[in-house]
């Protein structure tokens, strides 16, 4: 799962196709959505709060979390289709 947790105007502005947004926000109220036995990737505009819902998501027991360093800023560099901002 692709688990984008920037605001929703920012994710209007670019995102990864498949990923589902959730804003950082709203997590807490919507852990139900989210599978803990599914390998999660946190997504945010440069990794910052992507880290510490990835750290959240672990302490919840959430086995296979992982964090897209550097957000989507760096990832827009290797994947043109995703718009930079």
């Amino acid at each position: 799962m692709l688990l984008d947790v920037r605001e929703p105007w920012e994710f209007e502005l670019a995102r990864i196709e498949g990923s589902v947004p959730i804003p950082m926000s709203q997590l807490e109220g919507r852990f139900t959505e989210l599978d803990p036995d599914s390998e999660t990737v946190v997504i945010c505009h440069h990794g910052n709060r992507s880290s510490y819902v990835a750290m959240a998501l672990q302490r919840a027991g959430f086995e296979s979390v992982l964090n897209l360093e550097g957000g989507l800023d760096a990832y827009s560099s290797v994947d043109e289709s995703v718009r930079r901002y």
